[in-house]
């Protein structure tokens, strides 16, 4: 839109199928989104308003919450459903809090698909070999690249609070400051799409993929979760003597009721279950543990104020919106029905049958498909409308035979 027709306050409307446009481009069924496929207003949220850094040409980027022209949220809109799961909170008189860990990788170009990712080539000439990892200098081959990251982000107002160089070949993860949900996920989008841009400029590829190396750590979107008295800010995870409270329990008895459930919407692609298949410190599991990263929830060590729950399941390529509110919604169903959570683990261990979660895509749907929770919580039409759009693009990965079968299979009788 032109910056004149936007200043003027014109109305954008969109289809409302767009919501739920699978990766390829196509759509499900017209009666999953309604078969006239009217449309919805985009209406921008004025505190995410902001001029793009990086393009040459002044532009700006409005995210935007997708209503009805009746004036109501969209159910489509997995902003939309974050902002309901919020409320929901506030009516209780608490206020979800939430911190995103991202991470991702830096690759050169990629121009044929079929062949694996390579690290850039930094300015010493040289290709990093996986070396890397936690060195205080192992992004100076990137350091041109970076530097603009930085500056883009401040130009944004995205605080950050830890940059590192992550287990993978040129892999990094970032720590965004602890927040509001909404605004958490937000910066999380526009950190994304930041990195993505700023790679272009620098002749660099960064991907999300949730496993885009073999026998290399996959990329998370690990959430860690506290809630706090609307009035007072007191983390109602710890009492006044610094001890554990039922609230909390009962929160993470919630996580382990939905993880199972859910987790289509914090794994949502095929490849995401290569990055769960593979652990590497990527727990397929909802067994809760205190600081225990093999356990899908992991209570870190912190004092009392800080005490948190951090969900490990979603991968870098999940909807932040949708992750953060599938995750806050498990844990208010666990507090709303004073939910009981399993005995905490420690050192290694073997994963009940009852905490163990899908290990494909489809199979995550077909629980989805089945969760009367998940109904309850997102609705039936954003819940049935999900499904159809990851169905296409399952089958749209089935369509292909991968070189695997080709190399292993062809010759076998």
């Amino acid at each position: 839109m032109t910056a004149e027709g936007f200043l003027e306050g014109r109305r954008l409307q969109m289809a409302r199928g767009v919501l739920l446009q699978c990766i390829m481009g196509g759509y499900p069924a017209a009666r999953f989104y309604g078969s006239d496929d009217g449309d919805l207003a985009l209406v921008a949220d004025t505190a995410q308003i902001h001029p793009l850094p990086w393009s040459q040409e002044p532009r700006a980027l409005a995210i935007c919450d997708a209503d009805e022209l009746t004036g109501e949220s969209s159910n489509l809109s997995t902003r939309g459903q974050l902002k309901k799961v919020i409320a929901r909170y506030a009516a209780l008189g608490l206020a979800p809090v939430v911190a995103t860990e991202l991470e991702f990788f830096v690759f050169a170009p990629n121009t044929d698909p079929t062949q694996p990712f390579q690290p850039p080539v930094g300015l010493d000439g040289r290709r990093e070999d996986g070396h890397s990892a936690f060195s205080v200098s192992s992004n100076n081959g990137l350091r041109p690249f970076f530097s603009e990251v930085y500056k883009c982000m401040a130009a944004l107002g995205l605080p950050r609070d830890t940059f590192m160089h992550e287990m993978g070949v040129s892999q990094f993860e970032i720590n965004l400051l602890h927040g509001d949900p909404l605004l958490l996920a937000d910066q999380t989008f526009l950190f994304k799409h930041l990195l993505k841009e700023v790679a272009l400029k620098h002749g660099l590829t960064v991907v999300c993929m949730a496993k885009p190396l073999a026998h290399t750590p996959g990329s998370s979107m690990h959430i860690h979760q506290s809630i706090v008295e609307t009035g007072s800010g007191k983390n109602v995870f710890s009492d006044e003597n610094g001890q554990p409270t039922a609230m909390f329990r009962h929160f993470i008895g919630g996580q382990q009721a939905g993880m199972a459930d859910f987790t289509a919407l914090f794994a949502p692609n095929v490849n995401s279950y290569q990055r769960l298949c593979h652990p590497f410190a990527s727990p397929n599991n909802a067994c809760w543990s205190h600081d225990n990263r093999a356990a899908g929830l992991r209570i870190p060590a912190s004092s009392p104020v800080a005490r948190r729950v951090e969900n490990r399941l979603p991968g870098a390529d999940a909807n932040p919106y949708l992750a953060i509110a599938a995750s806050l919604a498990a844990g208010l169903h666990g507090i709303e029905h004073e939910l009981e959570p399993s005995a905490p683990i420690q050192g290694e261990f073997e994963v009940p049958d009852n905490l163990s979660l899908p290990c494909t895509l489809h199979a995550a749907l077909e629980r989805l498909k089945r969760s009367q929770l998940a109904k309850e919580l997102f609705g039936k039409e954003f819940i049935e409308g999900y499904i159809a759009s990851k169905t296409m693009e399952l089958t749209s990965f089935f369509d292909e035979i991968t070189p695997w079968e080709r190399r292993v299979l062809a010759a076998q009788a």
